[in-house]
C-alpha cells in the first residue's frame, strides 16, 4: 500500500499535476484551501520561504497580505501551474528541499503544507536550519483529520492520516524535528470540518 501511495502522489505531482486541485478538493470536501491558509497566523517576519509550493494557493494568500514570499518545488509541472496562477509577482524556483539554493540565515519563516516524507528527512531539516535566522520558525502542516467518518476511513487505509490526534501521534510527528535540535511546539486546530495538526519548529538562538 505504501508503494502504491508513493506512486500515486508521484503521478499526481508530475504528469497529472493538472488534476491536483480537483483531487485535493474532493478528498477535503472543498476545505483544502482553508486547511492551507490555517498556517498563516503562525508565520512571523517578512522573509518567508515555502517548501513544496504545489499549485501556489499559499503563495497567493501571502501575496494578498502584502508579503513577498519565495517558494521552491521539485516538480516542473507544479512550477508551470504556479506561475500561471501568480503571474509576475511570483518568486518561484525549482529545486530540492534537501539542497536549498539560498544563503545562510535568509528567512524568518519556512512553511510547508501537506508535504510528503521529504520534510522529515535529516537533510531537509538541516537545510531548513541553515537558511533560517536565529529564532526563525519552520511551520509544517503534515496532516488533517476530517470529521467525516467515511473520509477518516479512507485516510486510515491509505496511511496518510492518523485515526486520532492523540499524544502518541503528536510524538511521532515531533520526533524528527526534536532530533534535528529544533525547539518544537505542536498546535491542534479544531475546525468545523476537521482537526489540523501544525508543527512549529523554532531554530534555537545561537549567541
Amino acid at each position: 500500500m505504501r508503494r502504491f501511495m508513493q506512486l500515486f502522489f508521484h503521478l499526481l505531482y508530475h504528469p497529472f499535476a493538472f488534476t491536483y486541485d480537483l483531487v485535493a478538493a474532493v478528498v477535503s470536501f472543498g476545505k483544502w484551501k482553508d486547511w492551507v491558509s490555517s498556517v498563516i497566523p503562525f508565520i512571523e517576519g517578512t522573509r518567508i520561504l515555502e517548501l513544496g509550493h504545489g499549485p501556489a494557493h499559499l503563495q497567493r494568500f501571502l501575496l494578498r497580505r502584502g508579503l513577498f514570499p519565495v517558494a521552491i518545488d521539485e516538480s516542473a509541472a507544479m512550477g508551470r501551474i504556479a506561475k500561471r496562477r501568480l503571474g509576475k509577482p511570483a518568486k518561484l524556483t525549482r529545486g530540492l528541499a534537501q539542497t536549498l539554493p539560498f544563503a545562510n540565515d535568509s528567512f524568518d519563516t519556512i512553511v510547508s503544507t501537506f508535504p510528503t516524507e521529504y520534510i522529515f528527512s535529516p537533510q531537509t531539516l538541516s537545510e531548513a536550519k541553515r537558511v533560517l535566522r536565529n529564532g526563525g520558525r519552520l511551520i509544517v502542516l503534515p496532516v488533517a483529520l476530517p470529521s467525516s467518518r467515511i473520509l477518516q476511513w479512507v485516510y486510515k487505509i491509505t496511511g496518510e492520516s492518523p485515526s486520532a490526534l492523540d499524544e502518541s501521534i503528536k510524538h511521532k510527528f515531533e520526533q524528527p524535528f526534536i532530533k534535528a535540535q529544533f525547539k518544537v511546539e505542536t498546535k491542534i486546530l479544531d475546525l468545523k470540518s476537521s482537526t489540523l495538526l501544525i508543527i512549529i519548529a523554532t531554530k534555537n538562538i545561537i549567541m
